[in-house]
């Protein structure tokens, strides 16, 4: 199964002042497939409209979040939409829930829409790839998640799907898996079928740079866990594995100037690569850094990215004895001498040069929540490629240590 991770909305994550950075950048895309049709560079999200009609699609539903609604962003983004009929649902926020899966599906059905375009970050593309599912099958979404005891398939033609990623993280545009979040028990649950997977992907690195500098640090830090966690993964996936160095490769020598120079086109747009790179090879599966981010996602409603940034150290160093070799492969693609040892002091200082410190407890972790983070993080199931064997055991000091 492919890995999987948390996404929260674009709440707060674009200044207002973005739409004047469009015009400075000259308009060079790239075309290519991995398997996913990929339109990359700086102006794709102006080939929207073309191709849509070219498919034979009129009527699309942006499937968004609340905040990234009201930005100038998404209003720019849709003068670009002449000659479609245009509706939005934007009603993402947070960590994304099934129920808001349903709410989209309904406004799907509302606006007798034939296509979606997922438009933000890894929340909205989540609930903007299900919620063609939900659209055209009867029941509920959780009936589909690959853990579901009586797992519902995906039988119907789904509609048309595109997507647009407006951070570089956690490369949803170009994965198999959606991850909701139960209502109640805020439990994620993963949708899994190479049948959500968009049919292409416009990959504007413009539309990252409104980023405020601590969602670029935290995003960056999720694209940069995909890819360590994918190569280090025991699976055997010798595609992935050279995807995943490079992408590693990528994320280390830019995320340092995307969040210092925010307004640096070839730094963003080598973290959007890295994300999409970081996503591709988790197919591989990821680890223990992921079970711990999951956790806190689900028990402290901790963003995604900045969890994991805040226990990939600590992980990294009690994987490192298991696969040294692989540690001083990193080491070396990302730049840092003095192999698997140095790389996991790099991380720290990675972190300290972008912004992120502190410990779980300084970010609101409170040690009577170790119990229930263990509990979830044993239940998850990206520890299970980990490197090493992760007990309940190893979770508890694995946690502790981080507080």
């Amino acid at each position: 199964m492919a890995g999987c991770g948390h996404r929260l909305g674009n709440e707060t994550l674009f200044r207002d002042h973005l739409t004047p950075h469009f015009a400075s950048t000259a308009m060079t895309i790239t075309s290519f497939s991995f398997p996913t049709a990929i339109r990359f560079g700086a102006g794709a999200r102006k080939l929207v409209a073309a191709h849509l009609q070219e498919v034979g699609c009129k009527r699309p539903l942006i499937v968004t979040d609340k905040a990234l609604a009201t930005l100038p962003v998404l209003a720019e983004f849709r003068s670009h939409l002449g000659g479609l009929d245009v509706a939005v649902f934007s009603g993402v926020f947070g960590n994304p829930t099934c129920s808001q899966v349903m709410d989209g599906a309904a406004a799907f059905k509302a606006h007798n829409a034939d296509c979606v375009i997922g438009f933000g970050g890894g929340a909205a593309l989540d609930v903007a790839k299900v919620v063609g599912v939900a659209a055209t099958h009867d029941g509920d979404i959780l009936e589909f998640v690959w853990d579901h005891p009586r797992v519902r398939p995906i039988v119907n033609p789904l509609p048309y799907f595109a997507a647009l990623p407006t951070t570089s993280g956690t490369g949803s545009e170009v994965g198999r898996s959606s991850v909701v979040s139960e209502n109640d028990t805020h439990l994620k649950r993963v949708v899994f079928s190479p049948a959500i997977l968009a049919r292409i992907v416009f990959a504007d690195p413009e539309l990252t740079l409104a980023l405020p500098a601590h969602v670029t640090a935290a995003t960056g830090m999720d694209a940069l866990t995909h890819n360590i966690e994918s190569y280090l993964s025991p699976a055997y996936h010798p595609l992935c594995d050279g995807i995943a160095l490079e992408g590693a490769r990528i994320a280390a020598a830019a995320l340092v100037t995307a969040v210092k120079e925010p307004g640096n086109i070839q730094a963003r747009s080598d973290m959007m690569m890295a994300s999409m790179m970081g996503a591709i090879a988790f197919q591989k599966d990821l680890g223990a850094v992921h079970s711990c981010a999951h956790a806190l996602g689900a028990v402290c409603n901790m963003h995604h990215g900045l969890a994991n940034a805040l226990m990939i150290d600590t992980v990294m160093a009690w994987n490192l004895p298991s696969v040294p070799a692989r540690f001083d492969e990193l080491a070396h693609v990302c730049g840092v001498p003095g192999g698997g040892g140095a790389f996991v002091a790099w991380l720290q200082s990675l972190k300290a040069r972008i912004g992120i410190s502190g410990t779980l407890a300084s970010h609101g972790v409170k040690a009577e929540q170790v119990p229930r983070l263990v509990e979830v993080a044993s239940a998850d199931i990206c520890h299970q490629t980990n490197p090493r064997p992760c007990t309940a055991a190893d979770f508890e000091a694995l946690f502790k240590a981080a507080l």
